[in-house]
């Protein structure tokens, strides 16, 4: 269903003959007037378990009816997108972008939709099937191009979710034993399978895995793991790590002409992709996942001509003449005349033995993402302090009946951005323990409860909570490095002017600004030292770094 609510006949008229034009055949189309029919309608769909895809209420809707819509619509239907009809011009009314930022950030709306003023108003049409689209992804009844089946406590099909979701993969799980699951069952002729995790590749030719590997799953999607004869092993540069950073390196080298290969151990994206809302990154006033962004990049990347290695690690750089011998485990040895480092960073473990005990069984590090939606009504807890915690806190509780955000510093805004504070502080199902820490865990079989101690009174108290999502930070991958490349005490990797002024460094003229201690090998993003760990500041140093490649090759060239 499509709901628009506006008081207005003329307007209300005009938005449902666009509705019905565009998505008519598909969807039912209600428009109302006021507070009171609208809220019979969301309570009715809800009733007769009929899914509401978007809701659009017009700004000037009284603020106190607005909001109660909008709240009503999110707690009946999670999924729903939800936003604005504002006219055009309303960017001259200062008040009106105020509304809508505060409804943002309060989570009652996307963003704004501008109110169609013409017959066939394609516009209105366009940003109406986004959002549509965007809750496709997230209706649990629709087939996606991934369907994952298992228990729904298997730990296995939760790293399988959670490898599909970092790689912007869409998929749907289905609880076996349930119906939505017996149908998938009985359509790929599996219902007597006894694999723990079944996945079907609904999209991609129908396979059918049991029981995959993370290189199978990756290799049945068509992401690449191996290099083919015709492939070739010389390189112009190698590129480690498919963050924001090396996607963004891998997106200029390859365009300017570059042989690139990039080669991810784990996912897509890095840590970016577990991100479940960037709404501060230019140019997406909607805001954008994580894994959307990554996957945006990892394609336009491959359109350009970028080869890729996933589920592959880097294990040994050897300088060797000018360039260098780059060592991928599983693959064997690769040339490059530059190698450009963009592993990014690694999620530091809690160290509470009960609690790693519980990971993949109700205790995850990093992302939210695929597990918010089986969170419904349940009670969720996050430890860290960042902004990814603050947005992993504010997407859970679309879902979840209770959010505990547990932070080890006297002030939240020590580490996280004022937006996020302000939404956060609008929620009332978010609870935020400043000066605290988990100390323990407990479950049969998976985590039951936790408890939180202050650390300034030790004072302990039991939380009940269905799962816990660690985000307490990270730590640079780069122990595996040659002992050329210089790194701080922390293990983040020296260049510019840090790599200057160490010893290491042997030639005559100064390190560019990304150049670690050996010429020719640079580092950006979150595994620099010095770097500002944003996903902006990463694409940003990406991008630079190709022109000091290029400024590299040139110099043995000439």
């Amino acid at each position: 269903m499509l709901l628009a609510v506006d008081a207005d006949p003329v307007t209300l008229d005009r938005v449902e003959s666009e509705l019905q034009r565009g998505f008519g055949s598909d969807f039912q189309i209600r428009v109302e007037p006021d507070l009171d029919s609208a809220l019979r309608v969301l309570e009715r769909s809800h009733a007769e378990r009929r899914p509401v895809a978007v809701v659009l209420v017009d700004l000037d809707v009284p603020a106190d009816d607005r909001a109660t819509i909008l709240g009503r619509a999110r707690t009946l239907h999670p999924d729903a997108r939800r936003a604005l009809l504002v006219e055009w011009g309303v960017w001259a009314r200062r008040a009106a972008a105020k509304a809508i930022l505060a409804s943002m950030a309060v989570a009652d709306i996307s963003y704004y939709v501008l109110k169609p003023w013409i017959e066939r108003d394609e516009l209105f049409r366009r940003t109406v099937a986004e959002f549509v689209q965007e809750w496709s992804r997230s209706e649990i009844a629709n087939y996606r191009e991934v369907v994952v089946i298992a228990d729904r406590h298997s730990a296995r099909a939760r790293a399988v979710r959670s490898l599909l979701a970092r790689n912007g993969i869409p998929s749907a799980f289905r609880e076996r034993g349930s119906p939505l699951a017996d149908q998938v069952l009985t359509e790929i002729g599996a219902q007597d399978s006894p694999a723990e995790v079944l996945v079907w590749m609904a999209a991609v030719g129908g396979a059918v895995l049991a029981d995959p590997t993370d290189v199978e799953i990756a290799e049945a999607w068509g992401l690449r793991t191996t290099l083919d004869d015709d492939d070739g092993r010389d390189f112009d540069v190698v590129i480690v790590g498919a963050g924001p950073g090396g996607l963004s390196a891998a997106v200029y080298a390859s365009s300017e002409g570059l042989r690139t290969l990039v080669v991810e151990r784990e996912s897509i994206g890095g840590q970016a992709a577990s991100s479940s809302l960037i709404r501060n990154y230019l140019g997406f006033s909607r805001g954008i996942s994580g894994a959307d962004l990554a996957q945006r990049g990892y394609q336009q990347a491959w359109v350009f001509g970028a080869n890729f290695l996933l589920m592959r690690e880097v294990t040994r750089i050897e300088a060797a003449g000018s360039g260098f011998v780059v060592d991928v485990a599983g693959v064997g040895e690769v040339s490059a005349r530059a190698v450009v480092l963009a592993q990014g960073v690694s999620y530091r473990r809690i160290g509470v033995p009960s609690i790693d005990a519980l990971v993949g069984a109700g205790v995850y590090y990093g992302s939210t993402g695929s597990e918010a939606s089986a969170l419904a009504g349940r009670a969720a807890a996050i430890v860290g302090g960042g902004n990814s915690a603050g947005q992993a806190a504010l997407h859970l509780a679309r879902y979840c009946r209770q959010v505990t955000l547990v932070i080890r510093s006297d002030d939240i805004s020590t580490g996280m951005s004022s937006y996020l504070i302000d939404a956060i502080a609008a929620q009332d199902n978010i609870d935020v323990s400043t000066s605290a820490e988990v100390s323990a865990g407990a479950g049969d079989g998976r985590l039951e409860q936790i408890t939180v101690r202050d650390r300034k009174s030790g004072e302990e108290q039991t939380l009940p909570v269905d799962a816990l999502f660690v985000m307490i930070g990270a730590q640079p991958h780069t122990g595996w490095l040659p002992e050329a490349v210089e790194r701080d005490r922390f293990g983040f990797v020296l260049a510019g002017n840090d790599a200057a002024a160490s010893a290491r460094w042997s030639l005559d003229r100064r390190p560019m600004p990304y150049e670690s201690t050996v010429p020719g090998l640079f580092a950006v993003g979150d595994v620099r030292c010095g770097s500002v760990k944003r996903v902006a500041s990463a694409v940003g140093e990406g991008s630079v770094v190709v022109s000091q490649v290029h400024e590299h090759l040139k110099a043995f060239s000439d």
